[in-house]
């Protein structure tokens, strides 16, 4: 065999095996499944101009079965003026290699008594929302959400039907979701 021609096949190759490491890119190559964090301040929480403000999270977990579970830890902040339960769905790969989450959530509001009383005595189910979410993997720590999108379904409506309740506008603001890296840094700390 000619020069030419081992150098050729070695190109080949070569090629065939790279080929497949330029396919796998975004979501497709798995190495975003974990947990993941995004922080968000609430300014003035009481509404007074008192200046208390709270840094809160929003805590993303993807599973490799495709499970995708996510819990903002602003919903216990004044739970009495209402709160909201924790967003459970699921996630896949677009052939893109853009991330998509769906998610359900539930809102809740509160309730007076029923004797005329304006004390605050439980809370009840206001909505739920179905929102799906399009991420960029940005590299094995960082997920761009990109675009986000709700339907609000109303107390007598089914949230797992995904032509049911009422679609929202688009939300492209961007928020960033870094991976929550385990260290045993704190641990060797003096």
């Amino acid at each position: 065999m000619s020069m030419l021609k081992h150098v050729m096949l070695s190109l080949v190759v070569l090629v065939f095996m790279v080929m497949p490491a330029f396919a796998e890119t975004g979501c497709k190559n798995g190495k975003f499944v974990g947990s993941y964090t995004s922080p968000q301040t609430l300014n003035d929480i009481w509404g007074d101009n008192s200046g208390i403000n709270h840094t809160v999270l929003f805590q993303l977990n993807l599973q490799s079965d495709g499970t995708a579970f996510q819990y903002w830890t602003g919903l216990p902040d004044l739970m009495l003026e209402g709160t909201g339960s924790p967003y459970v769905g699921s996630w896949k790969c677009r052939d893109d290699g853009k991330l998509v989450v769906t998610l359900i959530t539930a809102s809740f509001l509160q309730t007076t008594d029923t004797h005329g009383s304006p004390a605050t005595v439980d809370l009840l189910l206001q909505n739920h929302r179905r929102i799906t979410y399009l991420f960029t993997v940005t590299d094995g720590d960082t997920l761009t959400r990109t675009e986000a999108r709700a339907r609000t379904y109303s107390v007598t409506e089914d949230p797992s039907d995904p032509t049911a309740g009422t679609l929202r506008p688009p939300n492209t603001s961007v928020v960033v979701y870094k991976r929550l890296v385990a260290s045993d840094a704190d641990l060797l700390a003096p």
